[in-house]
C-alpha cells in the first residue's frame, strides 16, 4: 500500500492540474465574452439576436455557433474594428479553448443525413451510358463547359500533354453536334444551389410532371433508332435473341432461365445492388408478356430495360433504412454508389460491385486502393466536367458582355473571348489533378494553358497560332515567370465575369474570393443599398473607384461585410474588366490595390496578396476541402463535419498539399462513410 500512495498522489495532482488548466482556459473565453462581446450581444435586444451574456456554459453544446465564433475571432472580424480589441494573448488563448469546445460539441453532434435525391441530368446521362455501354451520349449536355478533342485526357499516364485541342460551350451549335440518341429529349438542367453544386439533395426534387418525364425518357431511350447492336456495348449480353432461331423453339423453362440470367445482372447494375427474386420476377413477367404478345426477344428485353431506367430505384440515390442510430455506416453497396457518383458521376462499375458483394470495400486499404484506381480511369473526366466549373462559378462568364467600344479586343468576328477564357482555369485544374500537383498551384502556378488569342489579350503576347479559332481551340502549356499571372484568381475568366459592362466590380470580386477561395460567403447586401451611378458627376469622375465606394462602408449594416470583402476585391483592381493589366483608371488616377488579408497580412500588390493567401494556406485548404466534401456528400457541410475536415487538412498539408491526397482523404473520412 505504501508504494501506491505516491501514484495516487501524483494522479490527484495531475487531475487537479488538468482541472485548473481547463478552468483557466475557460476563464479566457469568459473574459472575452464578458469584456468584448456581451455589450452588443447581450441585454434585451442583442445584436443579431445572438445573446452571449450567459458565458461559456450557455454556448458549449452549440457546435454551429462555436464554429461561427471560432471563425470570426480567428479572422479578427469580431469584435468590430471600432470596438475595443482584446489583447493578442487573450485572443489566442480564448481561441484555443473555443476550438476545443467546438471539437467536443461537434463530436457529440450527429452529422446530417444526406436525404434521398434523384440523379441530376448530368448523372442520369452518364449512368445510362455506362449501364448499356453506349457509344454516344443519351442527350446533349450544354453544362459540359469544355469539350475534349483528340483524346488529350489520359489520367492513367499522370501527365497532361503540352498542347491540347478543346472546344467550349459558347462556341455555338457546332459544339452541341455530337453522337447522341435520336428522339431522346433531355429533362431541364438542374440549377446550382446557392454557394453549392447541382447535385445537392435538398434541391433535386421530383414533381409529378418530372416523374412523368422520367417514365417517358426511359422508354424513349430504348426505343431510339440509335439504340441498337452497333451503339450498345451490352447488346449481345442483354438484348440479342437466344441461339435458337425462333422463340417458339425455346421451352418456357428455358425462356425463364434465359430472362433471369440476363435481367439479374442488368438490374443489379442499374439498381447498384443485388435484386431479390420477387423484384426480378416482376421484370421477367413484363418481358414474358411482351413475348406472348408477339414481340421479338430484343424488343421484350428493351421494354424491361426501359422500365428499369424509369424506376425510382435507378434515378434515386438513397440509403436503406437502418435500425441503428443516426449516422450508421453505409453498406458496402451504398459506399460503392457514393464513391462512383463522387468521382465518375455515374454507376459503380463491376469491380466496385464485386468488392461490395464480398464485403471488402469498407476496409481502409481497399477503399484507398479503389480511389487511386478511379483517379486513373478515363471516367474521371466527368468529375472535371462537373466540380471545377461549379466551384469556380464559371457559368457566370457566359453572360459577360463588356462594352464593345471600350474593349474591342474582347470581340472577334461574331464571337467573344470568353469562349477562350473559360477554358484556361479548367485546363489548369485538370493538370493539377492528373499530375497530382499541389492545391496551392490553384492560387499561384508557374505555368498556364493559353490559346494565341488569350495570350494576346493578357499582355499583348506573341504566341503563334490562329487568333480566330472558333470550332476548336488549340491551347499550349507555357511557363510563367510573372506572378501576376497563374492560378485561378487572376485569370481573365474570373476577372471578366466579376466585372460589369464598363468597369470592374471590386465588391463582386471580393465576394467571389470569399466564397470560392475561402468558402466564407458574405451575407447578401441590404435591398436598399443603391448602386453606383452609371454616369458619375463631374466631381465623382475625378475619384478612384475605392473613393467612390467608400459611401457603402459608412452604413453600419454594411461595414462588417465590407471589412471582409473590400480588401480582397481591391487587391485585383489592376486587372481591368476583361482581365487586362492596367496601372491607372481612365481619369489618370493611380490604382491602389493595397490592403490587409484577415486584418493580419498587409500587401501592396497582387503578388503580395497571393503571398498572403499562401501564408494562410490552411484556410484555403480547409475551404477547398469543405467545397469538395459538400460535392461528395451532396449536402451542405455543417459544424458536425468540422473534426473530419480538420483531420483531412492536416494530412493533406503533410503530403505537400497534393490534390489526390485530398480526394482520397475525403473518401476515407467519417462523414463520407456514414449515412
Amino acid at each position: 500500500m505504501s508504494g501506491a500512495a505516491p501514484a495516487v498522489t501524483l494522479a490527484l495532482a495531475v487531475t487537479g492540474w488538468l482541472t485548473l488548466a481547463g478552468s483557466v482556459l475557460a476563464s479566457d473565453v469568459e473574459v472575452l465574452l464578458r469584456d468584448h462581446c456581451a455589450r452588443c450581444h447581450g441585454g434585451e435586444r442583442p445584436e443579431g439576436e445572438l445573446d452571449l451574456s450567459g458565458g461559456p456554459g450557455a454556448i458549449e453544446h452549440d457546435a454551429e455557433l462555436l464554429r461561427r465564433m471560432v471563425h470570426v475571432v480567428e479572422l479578427n472580424e469580431m469584435p468590430p474594428e471600432d470596438e475595443r480589441q482584446p489583447a493578442p494573448t487573450l485572443r489566442s488563448r480564448a481561441l484555443k479553448q473555443l476550438r476545443r469546445m467546438l471539437q467536443t460539441a461537434a463530436e457529440r453532434t450527429a452529422p446530417p443525413t444526406t436525404p434521398i435525391r434523384r440523379l441530376n441530368r448530368f448523372q442520369y446521362n452518364n449512368a445510362v451510358q455506362d449501364l448499356f455501354q453506349l457509344k454516344r451520349n443519351v442527350f446533349t449536355l450544354p453544362e459540359r463547359m469544355m469539350r475534349e478533342h483528340r483524346g488529350y485526357f489520359r489520367p492513367d499516364l499522370g501527365k497532361m500533354p503540352d498542347v491540347v485541342t478543346v472546344g467550349s460551350r459558347p462556341l455555338g451549335k457546332s459544339q452541341l453536334i455530337e453522337p447522341r440518341l435520336a428522339g431522346v429529349a433531355a429533362f431541364p438542367q438542374d440549377l446550382r444551389a446557392e454557394h453549392g453544386f447541382d447535385n445537392r439533395a435538398d434541391h433535386l426534387t421530383l414533381s409529378p410532371l418530372l416523374l412523368e418525364s422520367f417514365i417517358k425518357l426511359g422508354r424513349s431511350i430504348v426505343e431510339s433508332p440509335d439504340f441498337n447492336s452497333s451503339t450498345c456495348g451490352m447488346w449481345n449480353e442483354w438484348f440479342a435473341a437466344p441461339a435458337q432461331v425462333e422463340p417458339a423453339e425455346v421451352r418456357p423453362a428455358d425462356l425463364d432461365a434465359e430472362l433471369r440470367s440476363r435481367l439479374r445482372p442488368l438490374l443489379t447494375r442499374a439498381f447498384r445492388e443485388p435484386v431479390d427474386d420477387a423484384l426480378l420476377e416482376r421484370y421477367c413477367a413484363m418481358a414474358r408478356r411482351q413475348l406472348d404478345n408477339g414481340a421479338i426477344f430484343s424488343e421484350a428485353m428493351k421494354s424491361a430495360a426501359g422500365a428499369a431506367i424509369a424506376s425510382p430505384r435507378f434515378f434515386y440515390l438513397y440509403h436503406a433504412a437502418s435500425e441503428q442510430q443516426d449516422g450508421a455506416l453505409l453498406s458496402d453497396y451504398e459506399l460503392a454508389s457514393r464513391l462512383s457518383f463522387f468521382l465518375w458521376g455515374s454507376l459503380p462499375d463491376e469491380r466496385l460491385l464485386e468488392l461490395a458483394a464480398e464485403g471488402k470495400l469498407r476496409a481502409d486499404e481497399v477503399l484507398a486502393g479503389e480511389v487511386e484506381r478511379m483517379l486513373r480511369d478515363q471516367r474521371l473526366k466527368r468529375f472535371c466536367d462537373s466540380f471545377p466549373s461549379q466551384w469556380l462559378q464559371l457559368e457566370r462568364i457566359v453572360s459577360s458582355a463588356p462594352n464593345r467600344e471600350q474593349f474591342p479586343d474582347f470581340y472577334f468576328a461574331k464571337y467573344r473571348s470568353s469562349m477562350h477564357m473559360m477554358l484556361e482555369p479548367l485546363l489548369l485544374f485538370e493538370t493539377i489533378l492528373i499530375e497530382n500537383r499541389s492545391l496551392l498551384e490553384l492560387i499561384d502556378s508557374d505555368f498556364a494553358y493559353r490559346s494565341a488569342r488569350l495570350d494576346r489579350l493578357y499582355y499583348g503576347g506573341e504566341m503563334q497560332g490562329n487568333l480566330n479559332e472558333v470550332t476548336t481551340v488549340r491551347f499550349q502549356r507555357i511557363p510563367l515567370s510573372d506572378r501576376r499571372q497563374g492560378g485561378v484568381i487572376t485569370n481573365a475568366a474570373v476577372m471578366t465575369m466579376t466585372s460589369g459592362i464598363e468597369r470592374t466590380h471590386p465588391i463582386t470580386r471580393g465576394a467571389w474570393l470569399a466564397t470560392v477561395i475561402f468558402n466564407d460567403p458574405p451575407a447578401p447586401p441590404p435591398a436598399d443599398v443603391p448602386p453606383l451611378p452609371a454616369n458619375p458627376s463631374a466631381e465623382d469622375a475625378k475619384l478612384t473607384l475605392r473613393e467612390r465606394l467608400a459611401a457603402h462602408r459608412q452604413r453600419a449594416d454594411c461595414a462588417a461585410c465590407h471589412q471582409q470583402i473590400d480588401p480582397l476585391g481591391f487587391a485585383l483592381e489592376n486587372f481591368g474588366p476583361t482581365g487586362k493589366w492596367r496601372e491607372q483608371y481612365g481619369n489618370g488616377r493611380e490604382i491602389d490595390p493595397a490592403g490587409q488579408l484577415f486584418h493580419q497580412h498587409a500587401f501592396r500588390d497582387v503578388v503580395e496578396f497571393k503571398d498572403a493567401i499562401l501564408a494562410e494556406k490552411q484556410r484555403f485548404l480547409h475551404g477547398f476541402a469543405a467545397h469538395l466534401m459538400s460535392f461528395a456528400l451532396a449536402r451542405a457541410v455543417t459544424a458536425a463535419d468540422e473534426p473530419a475536415l480538420e483531420a483531412i487538412v492536416a494530412r493533406v498539408a503533410a503530403d505537400e498539399c497534393r490534390i489526390q491526397t485530398l480526394i482520397k482523404e475525403v473518401a476515407l473520412s467519417r462523414p463520407f462513410r456514414h449515412q
